[in-house]
């Protein structure tokens, strides 16, 4: 009975240690894009996260459609997502609040480096006219995330309709790396932000099996934001917490580590905080 008493003790005791502790956390929970994560861009932040603003920062790396269906389903405190007019949107919905611009990295093209439909150079316009042209093999996130919306609305501006149906074009549901591998071993044709490419190149010492084909329109531009998660819609949700964060990420120190982070080299994000 006196051992049972004890451990009764010992448990109270450890329990009101943990509950002392959750009553302090700095925890947040964000919800953003497989880029910023398969990049390691934000291994990269984390410590300087910690030892600035003391807030324990987790997330979760899905594609833009489903992070913003976690911010609306206040499953997330903040977001750091990719598809400004669909962000827009969110926030016009009364789901979001104080969204912020804090860095960029473009769209390109990137296949076999024997480019079966000779697209090297061309602009995305006459890329996608002539991949559909010979079918040639296409990868497509098909995930809802950012860079599958900014794909489906590159085929619209072509002034074609989205392959979905045809066999050439094949849709992985997964994220960017995971697609870029499928490409690889289909010897096809993939768009991805430069970023996850410049990570993917660095994972084969600089010499991977897919090269850059297309690049440099201007409608390639890929923008990436953090949005508050709105505390009058998500009552639970730590708004004090997600706003300091927001405000670190546009801050000098944070564009600064984001300009110094590469890879082989180059520059996988350009900070652009206003």
């Amino acid at each position: 009975m006196k051992n049972v008493s004890i451990w009764l003790i010992i448990f109270i005791i450890a329990l009101s240690i943990s509950q002392t502790a959750n009553a302090g956390s700095t925890e947040l929970m964000m919800a953003t894009t497989t880029s910023t994560d398969n990049t390691g861009l934000l291994d990269y932040l984390l410590p300087h996260i910690r030892k600035s603003t003391r807030i324990d920062l987790r997330w979760t790396a899905v594609g833009t459609g489903k992070a913003l269906k976690m911010g609306q389903n206040c499953d997330v405190d903040i977001l750091m997502v990719h598809a400004p007019a669909a962000e827009e949107t969110f926030v016009k919905s009364g789901y979001g609040v104080d969204r912020r611009e804090i860095m960029y990295n473009d769209f390109i093209i990137i296949g076999p480096p024997d480019d079966p439909a000779k697209i090297h150079g061309l602009s995305i316009k006459q890329a996608f006219n002539k991949i559909r042209e010979i079918r040639q093999a296409f990868i497509s996130r098909g995930d809802n995330s950012g860079t599958h919306k900014k794909e489906k609305k590159l085929w619209e501006n072509a002034g074609l309709s989205i392959p979905d149906q045809e066999k050439w074009y094949i849709q992985t549901g997964q994220g960017m790396l995971a697609s870029i591998r499928v490409a690889t071993e289909r010897k096809a044709y993939i768009m991805t932000d430069r970023g996850t490419f410049i990570k993917f190149a660095h994972n084969y010492k600089g010499n991977p099996p897919l090269i850059c084909q297309v690049e440099g329109d201007a409608c390639l531009k890929n923008q990436y934001s953090v949005i508050c998660i709105n505390p009058q819609h998500c009552k639970t949700v730590r708004f004090h917490t997600a706003t300091k964060f927001a405000d670190w990420i546009t801050g000098k120190e944070a564009q600064q580590l984001i300009k110094d982070f590469k890879l082989l080299g180059k520059v996988l994000f350009t900070p652009n905080a206003k």
